[in-house]
């Protein structure tokens, strides 16, 4: 009854029940070997410890802890760590942003390989692909030009830094530019290499650029450039043309497309047109120049431009070459617009075929003698009324249609008060007359007699010397051009107005 009430009394644990206390021993108990083992036993069953040291102590890596010799070693590794640490936050305060920093690596208790935060310190280098000489990205060089410590110190100027960042530069390379694959070979490029390399590169993209904007803006054989095809599609967009069947003729100078005429409120379009499309490459036109630079009519508009507009201005020559031509009734194609460099013409032919050239016609004796004196007739009319020198008239440029010769390819007529417009109608009547003599036409005139019957100057032609008679033209040019600055104006007058067609608006300059 006694314990009873003690044991009411006895005030509660708020954390539950308590153990009860271990039942006392003598000192002869304690002092037992089979205590103790007893104890080492319930020891040995709970190794889990809450200091982190002892993490250290007990795992896989510590080794024997057996004995007391490894034990200092260990705390005395953990000690030595732990003081580097401090000494490299010491080593970062005192030197800061400095460029000349101070190193506190000869007080160093561990040696750099047996240190475990070697994490720390910078790398040259990844490890990617598993090439570890490339790196994801070239490596930027610190503010303070150098990394390392010491006497492991490495500047921007390395030559192992150096070589494999120029190697990793190489990938930003143009995509067209093969610059292969170093994978797995430690590639270590100098400067030196590096920079001709580079400058190589950009030597072949200028180079492909002028090769691409070239071909983009020429006018190829039976081939137009974008901005020519623009221009044609507008026109049948327009209305002035049905449609474009196709190219018939292609020259060193432009491409002849053949196409069905459309409507224009000015005035009719044929039934059947022909488009020049005069080539949009400088190289016909380098050694042409001549034909127009010393043509009054468009030296000062030639000195203020470039030589791709020449191309426009040769265009419009010829439309106004052809419209004095027909104001004369010289028999030629009708101008009908002028586009850029796009002369629609009437077309000389029939169903889609056109006429022959006079080489490759073949005519009786009769049509024959009959055509020599058409070009004659045609030839006095052109330079005497049209004031014009074809200055490449052969039967290469004579067509035959419908019984009668007709004139075309006039773009680089030029007018007799031209600095060689006697010499480019010599040519053209040497051409002429050897031709027909040729075919048998003996009423055919010799180069001599032909020059003065078109030209009525009347030159003596003597022995009939060609170096003699060059050389009287050489003087009549020569007084006609003195005559010319002079005066400052033609010495042949214009006897009447061109009547010239249409000119459609640069609009797309």
């Amino acid at each position: 009854m006694d314990q009873a009430v003690v044991a009411a009394q006895t005030p509660k644990s708020p954390w539950g029940s308590v153990a009860p206390a271990a039942p006392s021993c003598s000192l002869a108990d304690v002092m037992s070997e089979q205590l103790a083992k007893q104890l080492d036993d319930e020891n040995n069953a709970f190794p889990t410890l809450t200091d982190p040291a002892a993490d250290l102590l007990l795992s896989d890596d510590a080794g024997d802890t057996t004995s007391d010799l490894m034990l200092a070693q260990m705390l005395q590794m953990q000690f030595d760590r732990e003081f580097d640490n401090q000494l490299r936050l010491e080593e970062k305060k005192f030197n800061g942003d400095s460029k000349v920093s101070i190193s506190f690596e000869n007080y160093r208790m561990v040696h750099p390989y047996e240190d475990s935060d070697s994490s720390e310190d910078e790398v040259d280098w990844q490890d990617t692909r598993h090439d570890p000489y490339k790196a994801d990205k070239p490596q930027t060089t610190p503010r303070r030009g150098f990394t390392g410590k010491g006497k492991n110190i490495t500047t921007k100027h390395d030559e192992v830094v150096c070589g494999r960042k120029n190697t990793a530069r190489m990938d930003n390379f143009a995509p067209e530019i093969h610059v292969g694959d170093g994978l797995g070979m430690d590639l270590k490029l100098s400067n030196q290499v590096f920079n001709s390399l580079k400058q190589h590169c950009h030597s072949e993209q200028r180079r492909s650029a002028r090769l691409h904007e070239k071909k983009e803006h020429s006018t190829a054989e039976q081939a137009v450039d974008p901005r020519t095809r623009l221009l044609m599609y507008k026109m049948v967009n327009s209305g002035v043309l049905e449609n474009i069947n196709g190219c018939i003729s292609t020259g060193k100078e432009a491409v002849i497309f053949h196409a069905n005429g459309g409507s224009l409120e000015e005035q009719p379009v044929p039934d059947e047109v022909v488009l020049k499309v005069f080539k949009t490459t400088l190289n016909e036109f380098k050694n042409r120049d001549r034909y127009i630079k010393d043509d009054y009519r468009f030296k000062e508009r030639f000195s203020k431009l470039n030589p791709r507009k020449v191309i426009k201005l040769w265009a419009e020559k010829e439309m106004h070459n052809l419209a004095r031509m027909k104001k004369a009734e010289i028999p030629c194609p009708e101008v009908v617009l002028l586009k850029k460099h796009i002369l629609m013409m009437s077309f000389i032919g029939k169903d889609h075929v056109p006429a022959p050239k006079l080489k490759d016609v073949t005519l009786s004796s009769e049509d024959m003698k009959n055509a020599f004196y058409q070009v004659l007739h045609m030839m006095q009319v052109l330079y005497q009324e049209c004031n014009l020198v074809h200055a490449d008239l052969s039967e290469y440029n004579m067509l035959w249609h419908e019984g009668k010769v007709w004139l075309i390819d006039v773009s680089q007529s030029i007018e007799p008060t031209h600095p060689h417009g006697l010499e480019f109608l010599f040519r053209d009547c040497r051409n002429v007359s050897t031709f027909f003599q040729r075919r048998g036409v003996s009423e055919a005139m010799s180069v001599y007699e032909l020059f003065n019957a078109v030209s009525n100057l009347n030159i003596p032609v003597g022995a009939e010397d060609e170096a003699e008679f060059m050389a009287e033209i050489v003087v009549l040019e020569k007084r006609n051009e003195d005559h010319v600055q002079k005066r400052g104006k033609k010495t042949f007058p214009v006897s009447s107005e061109d009547c010239d067609p249409p000119l459609e608006p640069d609009a797309d300059d």
